[in-house]
């Protein structure tokens, strides 16, 4: 299992947090996915085997929050 950061831009709402971490959740190899609204970071836990940090990118970027970028 690896973990990773997204640093997103500022979040304005804390229904944007159970948005991304429920589509998050839904993806294959994702073990967990956490948003912290004051910081604007997501944490995700995932097996590479079966997901990228490239994929999650392209999710969250999907449901309109910019990837600002990624530790």
């Amino acid at each position: 299992m690896k973990t990773i950061k997204f640093q997103l831009e500022p979040l304005t709402c804390p229904s944007c947090i159970k948005k991304i971490e429920t589509k998050l959740g839904k993806m294959d190899g994702v073990e967990e996915a956490k948003v912290m609204f004051n910081s604007s970071k997501v944490k995700a836990t995932f097996n590479e085997q079966e997901v990228k940090a490239e994929e999650m990118k392209e999710v969250i970027e999907k449901l309109g929050y910019p990837v600002l970028n990624e530790d």
